[in-house]
């Protein structure tokens, strides 16, 4: 953790602040919340924590629309409340990443105050503006993530502007050198408040096609990136003119070059696109651009292994000395438990999902809940605040069912606030799952975390080995990490049925704490019972 590449084969902890615990008692979360529960977060043995956002915003997409780049939203405290936050976090071992959302802003921000307001003022192109076509219609067939058209006509300067999610959250325009320069100065100010490092928003979204040229069909539509269900029409287009320019490159590797004076620090890009992998490889190589990336491949419903390596190997063919971070929930997503579970042997698959995404090639984000095993949760319509959700219900039902506030405690309010209305509701399938109920439970999903992080930070294989795949089926997975000397075998049964397979290496088996179930070798063979995981030293 000394070295500046402590990033590398890092876990990182996500917190949503707005749900993860309440210390003003009005039904939100807080950064003081926070920092009340760090010795929590420290406990688990992850690496880091990612700050979802916490700047000024009139939350019309709660936090990512943001109206002050270097400022806390007073729903969540105040500047000073976040270097005690950072201090706290540095104490007890831990790095603080931050969300930067630089594609866009709010339609509040002051910065697009000014732009709209007229043609020739001194931000008029700060963000895409066009011209309607001689019919009055949109510019070009490019669609909002959220829906519908990615143009919103305003009447002041009467011309369209882009935004690839809300309308109120328009696209700043990175063709013009200012709104650079801009940008990195709020990345500076929070780099010389102490981060750590950024999740960059949406990283691969800064440039568009200056000629604004239409986005062919997709001749084939599968789930798997930012937005794309089959229920939303901006699935069915390539997008290779409204994202993922070659013009990206340069602006990363001007935040690079930022990054490089502040030693230690790192970033990790959501990559979401048509090609994400082969972007992840693109933004990682050269140690000039990002540190790490993800994409959604594992963010989808298919929990197959197939899916999985073919994940992995295809990343790893054209990463070269590039570096993925893989996630298998977050902010944005059904939870793990119900989406890749369907809500059976939630504990056993809690525990086996964990297992693998801990033994996979790559550093880690865990959404705050998944050391719990949470399910999702089930709203109805007039709970919603998710617009996402709203707009799409019934078929898609938000993000709001992966964002309800963590349960502390198993009472009323999940000892998440004492105000008698939290900003979304406590789950009531989540609240015998609390972090109180789970300390005392030895071979719960809870301890199952802790103790395989503390497996995962002892093996230097499981950290920056090299990965070998052996063997998969739809349901079972093995491969090798290899670290220098050392070889560790792993194998990973997703079912409920006993999995016995050969192996040609000569094993000894690591002993694994009791809340995990391991497997064992019989002779020349491993048995993998139900969702257990087999973690064995290779002998030459």
């Amino acid at each position: 953790m000394m070295n500046q590449e402590w990033w590398r084969g890092a876990v990182i902890y996500q917190v949503y602040p707005r749900s993860f615990f309440d210390s003003n008692n009005d039904g939100i979360g807080d950064l003081p919340g926070v920092t009340q529960k760090m010795s929590y977060i420290a406990s688990l043995g992850v690496d880091a924590i990612w700050l979802s956002p916490f700047f000024t915003s009139p939350m019309k997409d709660f936090g990512y629309d943001v109206s002050d780049y270097c400022d806390v939203d007073p729903i969540f405290g105040t500047l000073e409340d976040f270097d005690e936050l950072i201090e706290s976090a540095h104490h007890h071992g831990l790095k603080v990443m931050i969300d930067q959302v630089l594609n866009h802003s709010s339609d509040q921000h002051p910065w697009f105050v000014e732009s709209r307001s007229s043609h020739d003022n001194g931000k008029a192109d700060w963000y895409i503006w066009a011209d309607a076509n001689p019919d009055g219609t949109v510019p070009n067939n490019w669609l909002s993530v959220f829906g519908g058209p990615a143009w919103h006509w305003d009447s002041r300067r009467r011309q369209y502007y882009l935004h690839n999610f809300l309308d109120s959250q328009p696209d700043l325009n990175f063709h013009n050198p200012d709104v650079v320069d801009a940008l990195l100065d709020t990345v500076e100010f929070w780099l010389k408040r102490g981060v750590d490092g950024f999740r960059l928003d949406t990283a691969n979204y800064y440039y568009h096609d200056i000629e604004l040229r239409n986005n062919p069909p997709k001749k084939e539509v599968v789930e798997g990136s930012i937005g794309v269900r089959l229920d939303n029409p901006y699935a069915y287009q390539l997008h290779i003119y409204d994202k993922s320019r070659p013009e990206n490159i340069g602006f990363l590797q001007r935040l690079r070059s930022l990054l490089d004076k502040y030693p230690n620090t790192t970033t990790v890009g959501e990559v979401g696109c048509d090609f994400a992998l082969e972007t992840m490889a693109a933004y990682t190589q050269g140690k000039d651009k990002l540190h790490m990336c993800y994409s959604f491949d594992l963010l989808t419903h298919d929990a197959s292994m197939t899916h999985i390596r073919n994940t992995m190997e295809t990343i790893e063919a054209g990463l070269g000395d590039g570096w993925p971070c893989w996630s298998i929930g977050n902010h944005d997503v059904e939870r793990v438990v119900t989406r890749w579970g369907n809500n059976h042997d939630a504990i056993a698959k809690s525990k086996i999902y964990m297992a693998m995404l801990l033994t996979l090639r790559g550093s880690v984000c865990l959404y705050q809940g998944e050391e719990l095993g949470l399910p999702e949760a089930e709203l109805t319509f007039d709970q919603l605040v998710d617009p996402f959700g709203i707009a799409f219900w019934p078929e898609f039902k938000g993000r709001d069912g992966c964002r309800t506030p963590i349960p502390w405690k198993n009472d009323i309010m999940g000892g998440f606030t004492q105000s008698t209305e939290a900003w979304l509701p406590i789950a009531d399938s989540q609240r015998p799952l609390a972090v109180q109920e789970q300390e005392d439970n030895r071979h719960s999903v809870l301890h199952a975390y802790r103790d395989f992080l503390h497996v995962r930070r002892s093996h230097p294989e499981l950290r920056h080995g090299d990965i070998e795949f052996l063997y998969n089926d739809e349901t079972t997975l093995t491969f090798l990490r290899r670290d220098q000397d050392k070889c560790l075998y792993v194998g990973i049964n997703t079912t409920n049925q006993d999995i016995i397979l050969p192996v040609e290496f000569t094993l000894s088996a690591l002993t694994l704490p009791e809340a995990i179930h391991s497997g064992y070798i019989d002779g020349n063979t491993v048995v993998l019972p139900p969702y257990s995981i087999l973690l064995a030293k290779v002998t030459p």
